[in-house]
């Protein structure tokens, strides 16, 4: 008898996107931990920003590689077009933010609505790229 290593079964568009956002819930609470984990050891605000949104970014790569996306190979290219990919985006998100902020009249729950915006439009440039570029079968 000759064992093969079967394929893990590719997800479907719904199934992909349920997994990103539950993906995207863990990682968050990841680098929202990390935070305020670092922050009351003392940690400068920005290093503690830094290595949290690293650890969160990590988190997401290896969880939506391995749960989201059914991915069992890729090595350091695939995880080069991750960072590239996040690193977009991360720009994407802070200028989003602070369009909506600039175009939004001053009102309760502003900063909040532009937060949305912004993580909202990452949020869908992410599951694209991941889904037709960085994860492409």
């Amino acid at each position: 008898m000759t064992a093969t290593r079967s394929e893990p079964a590719a997800l479907g568009l719904v199934g992909q996107l349920s997994r990103f956002v539950a993906v995207g819930a863990v990682s968050a609470l990841v680098d929202f931990g990390f935070y305020h984990l670092l922050l009351s050891l003392g940690t400068w605000v920005h290093a503690a920003k830094g290595i949290s949104f690293i650890l969160g970014t990590t988190t997401a790569y290896l969880l939506n590689r391995r749960f989201t996306f059914t991915d069992t190979d890729g090595g350091k290219g695939r995880f080069a077009a991750f960072v590239a990919l996040y690193a977009t985006t991360f720009a994407i998100n802070v200028g989003m933010n602070a369009l909506a902020l600039a175009l939004l009249p001053q009102m309760r729950f502003e900063t909040s609505i532009a937060w949305v915006v912004a993580q909202g439009c990452a949020t869908a440039i992410n599951f694209v790229m991941l889904r037709t570029v960085v994860f492409r079968r």
